[in-house]
């Protein structure tokens, strides 16, 4: 049951990560003129939100699946 917890989250977790990049970079890149800044500031917050939501999937199931 961990391994499926695993495979769902990094599937939405991926998503929600590939989302952060595309509305970040999107919105960065109107207040910087170069483009290298916003991408590694894009990236970052990307790699939090797959973090976040990992971490959150991963606990979630785990305490639906103790009920």
């Amino acid at each position: 049951m961990f391994l499926f917890s695993i495979v769902i989250g990094g599937v939405f977790s991926t998503l929600a990560a590939l989302c952060a990049f595309v509305i970040t970079y999107g919105e960065y890149l109107k207040h910087y003129p170069d483009k290298r800044r916003p991408f590694i500031m894009a990236a970052k917050i990307s790699l939090a939100a797959f973090a976040f939501f990992m971490v959150v999937s991963v606990l979630l199931i785990s305490v639906v699946m103790k009920f």
